[in-house]
């Protein structure tokens, strides 16, 4: 009895420890691989852009009336060596004091006026399509086979398969009384309770149009995670205890099928920055997705090369945010 009495607690410690051994390892790996991920997008950053034809001062200086000195120290500028040119841009490719082409602005200046509109417009479309996603698949897979099932269903896929900018030239010809491009009315100070009311309603439209597409989207993978669950043994279990149905759903079984799309909706939200370019163009919303499309039809190279990899890091933060979440809300992954 005595030894068996101490050897339980040892044991218990030695799980203990292996465990959080175990999530340490699991994060060190997940965030080295993000590094490894960035290191290689900054790279190809650096190549892509200058593998493209073409004489790169020409296109900079195209339609400026710039100065013979300033063209003379560009041209000296892109003369270096490329590796030390590579070393100098892998130093802090985050700081670059070269000019958009089109716009005559530091590039990282043009892009920080535009993040928060893109982030506005982002971050209240993938909350509203989370929150109507979960809904609709938790009662859609609970209640399999019913008329809401159904409707649902067909609903949600048929909005999975519409492109953003379909969805949202649709709406904005079915709803003209919206407003159909800008973030403001002209003369609007945006700072007012008037101001944040016009920017809401200016909203309404691109919003819709990614909340439908992506609220499709989990949907119809909370549904299917639902599903898989609702074999397991534990519900059984549970119901064998004597529960209420509601109270396994809302306790067991939405929780672990929650997992899925709950990393789903973190790497979308680094997917949706750089996926709003066609639904902000379609609504004229000056957020980072038009800037991308101006730059592209310039093409504005300089720009282009700057949103690329504030693209790419979006996608690598939040793809790493839900493998170490994942590991929060299910410890059995930092074990595999």
């Amino acid at each position: 009895m005595t030894a068996s009495t101490a050897a339980g607690p040892t044991a218990a410690g030695g799980r203990s420890g292996g465990l959080l051994s175990g999530r340490a390892r699991y994060a060190v790996r997940k965030v080295s691989w993000a590094f490894g991920t960035l290191f290689f997008v900054v790279c190809f950053n650096f190549v892509l852009f200058r593998m493209l034809p073409g004489d790169p001062i020409g296109l900079y200086t195209r339609g400026r009336d710039m100065p013979s000195e300033q063209i003379a120290a560009l041209r000296e500028r892109l003369s270096k060596p490329m590796g030390q040119q590579f070393l100098e841009y892998l130093s802090n490719p985050f700081a670059s004091s070269i000019n958009s082409v089109q716009f005559n602005t530091p590039v990282w200046q043009l892009i920080g006026e535009r993040v928060w509109p893109t982030v506005l417009l982002a971050g209240t479309s993938i909350v509203i399509a989370s929150l109507a996603g979960v809904w609709i698949g938790v009662r859609s897979g609970w209640r399999r086979g019913s008329l809401f099932d159904k409707v649902s269903t067909g609903s949600t896929l048929t909005l999975y398969a519409m492109p953003e900018f379909w969805v949202g030239m649709v709406l904005m010809i079915s709803l003209p009384f919206f407003p159909s491009g800008g973030i403001s009315s002209p003369g609007v100070d945006t700072s007012t309770p008037s101001g944040w009311l016009d920017v809401l309603w200016h909203m309404a439209l691109p919003v819709a149009s990614l909340s439908l597409v992506y609220l499709a989207e989990y949907a119809g993978i909370m549904r299917a995670s639902l599903v898989d669950e609702l074999g397991q043994d534990y519900l059984t279990l549970a119901r064998a205890k004597g529960l209420r149905d509601d109270l396994v759903r809302r306790n067991h079984a939405v929780p672990n099928a929650l997992l899925p799309t709950m990393t789903l909706i973190l790497v979308n939200l680094g997917f949706v920055i750089g996926g709003a370019i066609t639904v902000e163009t379609v609504f004229s919303w000056p957020g980072l997705g038009l800037l991308s499309y101006q730059a592209l039809r310039g093409p504005d190279i300089p720009l282009l090369q700057a949103v690329f990899l504030l693209f790419s890091t979006a996608v690598i933060v939040c793809t790493l945010l839900a493998d170490l979440l994942y590991s929060v809300l299910d410890p059995r992954v930092s074990d595999s």
